[in-house]
């Protein structure tokens, strides 16, 4: 039986990426998104759409449709980027920030606790934004702040689900050429997804918990 992963934020960017790369591995892919696209639907084995990760009721939706299906692989990829300049800090904008890439991967992977077992892996997308050590540029509080939380949130959950035998990593993708900054990075979607699932593959419960470029590269906290 193929191993099972579920990508959120799949139509596009790295979780696209992410989807075609398992699914040229044999993998059975599960793609969720807000809404779905034709790319995902082509390498997908089942997407389910109109799924918002900041809502509680829309992750209950997601462990039902997902019901005793066993996942060996749950990747937090959704996302979003604002920017904010001191003075005329946007709360609203940080607080949505905080939704959808802190609590939302936690929300996401707490409603899929049943479906996750001995051997199962958990990987957040995170960013190297929101190590604190590393920032020497200031701005950006509420992506900082919010991928530094689930940064923390990574780690505890790598602690509590050690004893079930599911390991937890935080991978920062690098620098990509996304929408969400506008194409401007420095490496295709495609080489982004290639590193984080060699992280991944790479992870154990050992190394559960740390904090890694998809490089290889070891970040501060």
């Amino acid at each position: 039986m193929a191993s099972c992963v579920v990508i959120t934020g799949a139509n596009r960017g790295i979780g696209l990426a992410l989807a075609r790369h398992y699914h040229d591995e044999g993998w059975h892919v599960i793609g969720v998104c807000r809404a779905a696209s034709s790319e995902l639907e082509e390498v997908a084995d089942q997407v389910i759409e109109g799924i918002d990760v900041t809502q509680p009721e829309h992750a209950a939706r997601l462990a039902e449709a997902l019901r005793g299906q066993a996942i060996d692989l749950l990747i937090n990829n959704a996302g979003l980027l604002r920017d904010e300049s001191l003075g005329t800090l946007d709360f609203d904008s940080i607080r949505e920030q905080m939704e959808v890439n802190a609590y939302g991967p936690l929300r996401v992977t707490e409603a899929l606790l049943d479906n996750l077992g001995q051997g199962s892996k958990v990987a957040n997308v995170t960013s190297r934004m929101g190590s604190i050590a590393d920032n020497d540029s200031g701005g950006r509080y509420g992506y900082r702040a919010s991928k530094a939380a689930l940064n923390a949130f990574g780690k505890s959950l790598a602690i509590d689900l050690k004893p079930r035998g599911i390991a937890v990593a935080q991978l920062h993708p690098g620098y990509v050429q996304t929408r969400m900054v506008n194409f401007g990075g420095l490496i295709p979607p495609e080489k982004a997804a290639s590193g984080i699932a060699a992280r991944i593959a790479a992870l154990t419960l050992e190394t559960s918990g740390g904090f890694w470029h998809s490089n290889g590269e070891a970040l501060p906290w």
